[in-house]
């Protein structure tokens, strides 16, 4: 049953051992609880970061499962797709960020689909790499499947890529490194990944890439025996190329063949492959031998670099590379080469944006476009989204709203800014939203971005962890006119 009254939103959220009983009924006492709605004491325990607004939607719904899994407790999605969702969460026991990888409940009956689950779990628990997510626990709450994860503060390579274009060379080369590096220790397990892609790579907000769901990797006869072997652990994209190639479960050369779509994808910002959900056109042999060349799709890209690549995604398995090491070596030649100022690569391919943040100003453009100018705010809550987005639309400024910090920052890695500045509330978000804002002066991709952190009265302790510098200010809540001008002077103006 939906809950209506301050009253039976406690009891629920008690129930459920969301909140404390000692937190909730101080809160009810503060407020004057028994006159209120459901919503407004909810909101209530929103703004004391007791609740998430993710959490608090749910309750009113009056919905009883989904807020904890094992040891996880559920804050807010961060992901999701046709197979399963992807929340943050905090530890019971220690408060550590999990996250957690939940199966969608129309599979929770298709036994194929929950052994797949299961055996990714089981494959996280094998493989303890800095390149590859580990996979903490694996279980069922409610009859749903689930694994707890490390969380990566970070996007996938995709989403890197959609947002920014082609990574610069040097970068590139590093990510790709660190892929390879991580494959190569599964390699040596006996474990092939056999679903690699863009999308199964994670960029943290450190630079630090890291493969993630090998639900379809397949186990060797030298690798971890208790883990079995699926049937024809693999996807329609391995099928079809060890099909159009004439090889059968050609596994660690497919796995090089596909880290190398990823490779290309990173440098051209382009997938070699055309892109399709129908399994048709994914197994289609004119899919693989009609790939347009990496030198032609960007032909000022490095030769030694464009060869590495290429030689990854060769047809012919006999003159790929052989080994995930193979290719790791002549990576770091390629590295090496450019550290010495050998044959350097260009700061950045054809058509990607400049590297220097001062070259253009995109300030400037974006205010003569659009009053006074755009800005990005980041903030989880329904109603405070609401009306943050409604203040800063009456002062005049453009509003680009999203709910996680982290995305905010990867929009913001590489110039042009998608805003002019960018607002962190800490409302609804609380510490994640200080955590994101400190990000800013330590990561050297986001050093130039001018942000702005709204803390609330009752939130002086988070205003202390937060770290202002020249482009960094903090806005107390609710905002005074004065302090946001006074702050975004601060933050905008450049020394002569």
């Amino acid at each position: 049953m939906k809950p209506s009254t301050a009253d039976s939103l406690l009891h629920l959220a008690g129930t459920l051992d969301l909140v404390s009983a000692a937190a909730l009924h101080e809160v009810f006492a503060e407020v004057g609880g028994h006159g209120l709605s459901a919503e407004e004491f909810g909101q209530a325990l929103v703004r004391r970061e007791l609740l998430t607004g993710f959490q608090l939607e749910r309750l009113l719904r009056g919905e009883q499962a989904g807020y904890f899994f094992g040891l996880a407790k559920v804050l807010y999605q961060v992901g999701a797709g046709s197979f399963a969702r992807v929340y943050r969460a905090i530890h019971r026991d220690n408060r550590s960020v999990l996250a957690v990888k939940v199966l969608r409940s129309r599979f929770a009956n298709d036994p194929d689909k929950c052994r797949g689950f299961r055996h990714e779990g089981e494959m996280g628990r094998v493989l303890r790499h800095p390149n590859i997510v580990a996979i903490e626990d694996v279980g069922q709450e409610n009859g749903v499947s689930y694994l707890t994860m490390e969380f990566v503060e970070g996007q996938t390579l995709r989403e890197l890529v959609k947002i920014r274009g082609a990574v610069d060379v040097p970068r590139a080369l590093d990510l790709i490194h660190q892929m390879v590096s991580g494959l190569e220790y599964a390699h040596r397990r006996g474990i092939t990944h056999r679903d690699l892609k863009a999308s199964n790579v994670i960029v943290s907000a450190t630079g630090q890439a890291k493969l993630v769901d090998f639900g379809l990797a397949g186990v060797d006869e030298t690798g971890d025996k208790a883990l079995g072997r699926l049937t024809n652990p693999r996807t329609v994209d391995y099928a079809a190329l060890e099909k159009t190639t004439g090889v059968r479960d050609d596994a660690v050369r497919s796995d090089i063949y596909f880290l190398g779509t990823v490779a290309y994808l990173a440098l051209a910002g382009e997938s070699p492959l055309t892109e399709s959900r129908d399994r048709n056109v994914r197994s289609d042999p004119r899919r693989y031998t009609q790939a347009v060349p990496l030198g032609t799709r960007s032909p000022d890209l490095p030769r030694d670099v464009v060869d590495i690549v290429s030689r990854m995604m060769h047809l012919d398995p006999i003159e790929r590379w052989q080994t995930a090491t193979d290719v790791k070596r002549a990576l770091e030649a390629a590295i090496a080469r450019r550290a010495a100022g050998d044959g350097a690569a260009p700061a950045s391919v054809a058509g990607a944006a400049p590297a220097d943040h001062a070259a253009a100003n995109p300030a400037k453009e974006s205010r003569a476009a659009s009053g006074k100018g755009s800005l990005m705010l980041v903030e989880s809550g329904a109603t405070a989204q609401q009306t943050l987005r409604g203040y800063f639309s009456k002062l005049g400024y453009r509003v680009l709203l999203t709910e996680n910090p982290q995305r905010a920052l990867a929009r913001f890695s590489s110039p042009p800014f998608p805003a002019d500045f960018l607002v962190l509330s800490t409302r609804s978000l609380g510490q994640a939203a200080v955590e994101a804002f400190n990000q800013l002066s330590s990561d050297p991709y986001l050093a130039d971005v001018p942000a702005i952190l709204l803390v609330g009265a009752k939130q002086a302790g988070i205003a202390d962890e937060a770290k202002v510098d020249g482009r960094r200010r903090i806005v107390p809540m609710p905002i005074q006119s004065r302090d946001l001008d006074a702050a975004l002077a601060a933050i905008t103006s450049r020394p002569a």
